[in-house]
Order: structure tokens, then sequence, then C-alpha cells
């Protein structure tokens, strides 16, 4: 497998352009050596030549595995010249799927689905100590280490300012990655709070006091009641300003 580092898109690209162009051309009863069908050994040959061509067009942060599983030892194929891979509707080469592998030339069509696994190893923030739920997560929190990008289906939150005074949705432990799905943006005001209301526009800004309407979550729209009695609607910046886009 090559040690070589790219970047999760140009990996499926890559590999299904190549696996896209794939033909297999013998019989899909033959064996080799090992017992096994020779089209599934040039599946795991073809997968890491993708991968490892993948990777010789540049370098990227993460780097890529692939492992391909077995098919159901109840299949009986029949003889088949000319295989054919494909990437089944819904499925995508990252993490647990499912590559398909359909017959094109020989004495009964079939088609057949065979578990894949693609790993991504990259660094990424895991945490340090176990985090409570609901509790704002600190600098101290996690620590950066390798794990596996593809391992569940929600994003590595890659970047501190991703993750720093955000809230655990729920009991976080040592050594779990920081994921999208893991956290939600802090409560920075209640309702009833006073607040700076920013308005901006084309080559102005506007600075005016407000009270808050509706809890505040920063990067959320907040109500804001002002001074003038009109309610407006606007971002919330921090825990004592709104932004009004004009």
């Amino acid at each position: 497998m090559s040690d070589k580092f790219l970047t999760p898109v140009r990996l499926m690209h890559v590999v299904w352009s190549l696996v896209a162009a794939l033909f297999f051309a013998f019989d899909a009863s033959a064996q080799d050596v090992a017992g096994k069908p020779e089209f599934m050994v040039a599946t795991q040959r073809w997968l890491n030549d993708a991968v490892a061509t993948a990777g010789d067009a540049g370098v990227a942060p993460l780097r890529m595995e692939v492992v391909v599983g077995e098919l159901d030892r109840r299949l009986r194929l029949a003889p088949c010249d000319r295989v054919e891979p494909y990437i089944p509707a819904g499925m995508r080469l990252w993490g647990k799927t499912r590559l398909g592998l359909r017959c094109l030339a020989g004495s009964a069509k079939w088609n057949v689905f065979l578990p894949v696994t693609v790993k991504a190893y990259g660094t990424a923030w895991v945490v340090k100590g176990n985090v409570a739920p609901g509790a704002v997560l600190t600098e101290a929190d996690a620590i950066e280490s390798e794990v596996d990008w593809a391992e569940e289906a929600s994003p590595i939150v890659a970047s501190p300012s991703q993750w720093v005074g955000q809230v655990a949705v729920r009991a976080l432990t040592t050594g779990q990655a920081l994921r999208q799905g893991l956290l939600r943006p802090a409560q920075v005001f209640q309702a009833g709070t006073q607040v700076r209301v920013l308005a901006q526009g084309a080559g102005f800004q506007i600075t005016s006091d407000g009270q808050a309407l509706s809890a505040g979550v920063v990067g959320q729209p907040a109500r804001v009641r002002m001074d003038n009695g009109r309610v407006m609607v606007g971002v919330v910046l921090d825990g004592r300003t709104v932004r009004l886009e004009i």
C-alpha cells in the first residue's frame, strides 16, 4: 500500500475514473493459488494501484488505505468473460461501503456487491479527557492525534476555531475524534439581554442598542427589538453583538 497522502475527494475521483474504465477479461470461475476468484484479486490490486496513482499526483493531508472484503461464500457465479465494477447509487468510496460487480459477457448475467472499506488516516483533534454533555469545550479538552477520518460519516472538525467554545451534544470519551455531529454552538445570551446591533451596508456601518427577544447562539439568527420598537432579525456575532444585513 502506498504511503502517499491525498484528499478524500481526490481519491474518490481518481479511483472512480480508473474503476469505471476497468473490465476484467477472464473466466469468473478461475481461481488463483490461494483459491480466490481472479476478479477478486484483480479488484484489490486495481484499487491499490488507484490509491498509489492518486497519491503520486500531489501531497495532501490524508494517508489512504483500501481493504477489499469477501463475497458471500454461498454465491455460485457462472463463468464470465467480462466483469465490470461500478459504484452503486448512494454509495461512495469512503469508510465502509460497497462496490458493485456485474457480468457483461457470460452464460448468465449476474450482479453482486463486494464490501469495501476505505480508510483515511490523518491528524485530527481527539478528546483528552471525558467531557460531560452540555459542557463548553476549551483548548485543554483535546489534543492532536492520528485517526481514521472515514471511520464515521460525521465530518472531522479539523481546526480549533471550529470546536473551541462549542458545546458537547453528548458525553465524549478519551481518544474520541471531534466530529461535527458531536458539537453544537454555545448560547451566548438569553432573551431580554441588552445587545449592540451592528448594521452594515455598502460603504457604511451603524451601531445602536436593542433588546434580544430570543436566545443568542453564535452564527445563528436572533430577533432584536430596537429603541424605536421595530423588531429586526440579525446574526449573532458574539455575547453582545448582533449584525444586521442592510
